[in-house]
């Protein structure tokens, strides 16, 4: 049985001024699917997640979300999004952990209610789901930046979306915690079904978690799964990037 669509991209191109940032994009992200985005500095990778989150708007080509044109879309809050916070957050920030994943619910219950018991306990579940349960009423600059972004993971997943997208969430991560942050996507996709849409630049070890690789460099050069990815040669990869790149194989 065919999983539903998630998101659909139908000959998307994008320009700045008049120069082209992504190039007759066709791509298709199904239920259940670890996407992952890789690709070199000024590939198009963070204006591609733009246009998904409707923050830029489509010049050319179509988006769907859900089977829905984007631009009638209205149900945003299926979808989950966790930007670099960990390298730019302020540390002085006053809010505890508690307090960060609630306003995760500012949407489905309003700016100024007040939170009630049941949502309570989202919180605590969604801080469950990603191991921080027993930091709920630390201060958010107290942490780590790796259980700052478990944290911000958990804020996006109390409102229960179908999809998460993170952007680089690595970035500002001690290089100890990146394989068991890794661990935790893996975890969400596969015990929750969660659909994952992840853009790093960490090739060598997030291809044994992701379902599906895509490689862009303004053009879609690559899009498969990660046993079609493994199977790309250094040339293949040069190609890509537009310079020699070496693929290093991670075994665990």
């Amino acid at each position: 049985m065919m999983k539903e669509e998630i998101i659909k991209l139908d000959h998307i191109t994008y320009k700045y001024e008049q120069e082209d940032v992504l190039e007759d994009i066709n791509l298709t992200v199904r239920e259940g699917d670890f996407l992952t985005i890789v690709g070199p500095n000024g590939s198009g990778k963070s204006t591609l997640l733009k246009l998904i989150l409707g923050i830029n708007r489509v010049q050319q080509g179509e988006i769907y979300l859900f089977g829905e044109k984007i631009n009638r879309f209205k149900n945003w809050e299926r979808i989950g999004y966790v930007s670099q916070k960990a390298n730019s957050f302020n540390s002085g920030f006053p809010a505890t952990v508690e307090e960060v994943v609630a306003s995760g619910l500012t949407k489905k219950i309003g700016l100024f209610r007040f939170y009630k018991k049941k949502h309570r306990e989202k919180v605590f579940q969604a801080l469950k789901e990603v191991g921080m349960e027993n930091f709920l009423h630390r201060t958010i600059g107290d942490l780590s930046g790796g259980q700052q972004q478990r944290v911000f993971i958990a804020r996006a997943l109390v409102s229960d979306p179908e999809l998460l997208i993170l952007d680089e969430p690595t970035v500002g991560v001690d290089v100890r915690n990146v394989s068991n942050f890794y661990d935790l996507l893996f975890e969400l996709n596969r015990n929750l079904g969660l659909t994952l849409i992840l853009v790093t630049h960490d090739t060598g070890t997030i291809t044994e978690k992701a379902t599906h690789i895509a490689c862009l460099n303004k053009q879609l050069h690559f899009h498969g799964d990660s046993y079609e990815y493994e199977e790309l040669n250094n040339q293949d990869m040069s190609a890509f990037y537009g310079h020699d790149v070496y693929t290093l194989k991670h075994d665990h």
